[in-house]
């Protein structure tokens, strides 16, 4: 395995010992694959970031944590990566656990590491339970600030929180699916959340159905949750939804696997009048512009990213940059507004 970066550097890439990285780098046995992994993607987190070494300035080691689907792991890091290179001449490197279904046990113990090995901050996509927030406790005890990311920890001792306005999101769904649907005797709209776990999603689902019931009092909403984003069982659970309901003809879609709930309908037989979704993740863009979802709900990630990166900074006692204030605003994506 090619050798550009030192094994120390690796080492703190990865969050593992410089033995393991010297038994990784020379193919030696007895190395658990999970341990081989973790170095493959310090590598490449590390190529990623090699832009911004042999700058002059202090330099930050992060923690980026997240229970996500893998598509917005993606979007996020990349979100990251960019912004870290525009603090330039603070150097940023950051470290990535991410998982698609994620316990909060295992959210905790990841965090306990971190907070072992220690961290100059950690952004965090995590449910909203009481594990978590006893473990951003600690970390904040230890003077690791943590910023939440997509969904926020109230109760918990975070820094801040960086995200959507999720209750102006869901607004924004239900006035958007009350016009596109039109004068209607009644009918239903699906809710899809990925977990009632994430309070994000939950705030989004909340502020719908308050609006739909007082501007659209003829619309009721059915929810779907713990498909975790992911296309299998976000597709069974809506055909069972679909098969108790005869009447739903829109969807509202607050927690991703759009795919999996399109195909849900088809396969069901049935048409979708109205797909709000949200976030412009690869998927998403490629079925606006097949105009089988109507409007995508967004904002800018790399927003987000900076205001998390300058918290963090202002905690550390870097002044002079603010992060910019205020929740990311929501956009309303079509097939003709595309970026790009």
């Amino acid at each position: 395995m090619a050798r550009p970066f030192l094994v120390k550097d690796i080492a703190l890439q990865a969050g593992v010992s410089t033995a393991t990285v010297d038994r990784v780098l020379h193919g030696r046995e007895n190395v658990r694959e999970h341990m081989v992994r973790r170095v493959e993607q310090a590598m490449a987190a590390l190529e990623r970031q090699r832009g911004q070494v042999g700058l002059v300035g202090r330099k930050f080691m992060i923690d980026l944590v997240m229970e996500t689907p893998a598509r917005f792991a993606t979007e996020v890091r990349d979100a990251l990566d960019a912004e870290m290179a525009a603090l330039r001449p603070v150097l940023f490197r950051a470290r990535h656990e991410t998982r698609e279904v994620w316990s909060p046990d295992g959210i905790v113990e990841t965090l306990a590491r971190i907070a072992q090995r220690g961290s100059h901050g950690v952004l965090l996509k995590a449910p909203d339970v009481p594990a978590v927030n006893a473990a951003v406790a600690q970390l904040t005890g230890l003077g690791i600030p943590v910023v939440t990311v997509a969904t926020d920890l109230p109760a918990s001792r975070r820094l801040a929180y960086v995200g959507l306005d999720h209750a102006v999101a869901g607004q924004t769904a239900a006035w958007l699916i009350g016009q596109w649907l039109g004068p209607v005797r009644r009918a239903a709209v699906l809710v899809s959340l990925s977990s009632v776990r994430f309070r994000g999603e939950e705030t989004r689902e909340s502020a719908f159905r308050l609006a739909l019931q007082r501007e659209h009092p003829r619309l009721r909403t059915v929810d779907v949750s713990e498909g975790h984003g992911l296309h299998e069982r976000t597709a069974r659970l809506v055909r069972q939804r679909l098969r108790a309901h005869e009447d739903l003809v829109a969807v509202y879609s607050a927690g991703g696997a759009n795919a999996a709930i399109l195909e849900a309908f088809e396969l069901e037989g049935r048409r979708c009048r109205c797909f709000i979704g949200h976030d412009l993740d690869a998927d998403n863009v490629r079925l606006l512009r097949e105009r089988r979802l109507h409007a995508v709900l967004h904002h800018d990630l790399r927003h987000d990213m900076r205001r998390a990166c300058l918290a963090l900074l202002a905690a550390h006692g870097v002044s002079g940059l603010e992060p910019p204030p205020g929740l990311s605003p929501v956009h309303v994506a079509t097939p003709f507004n595309l970026p790009g």
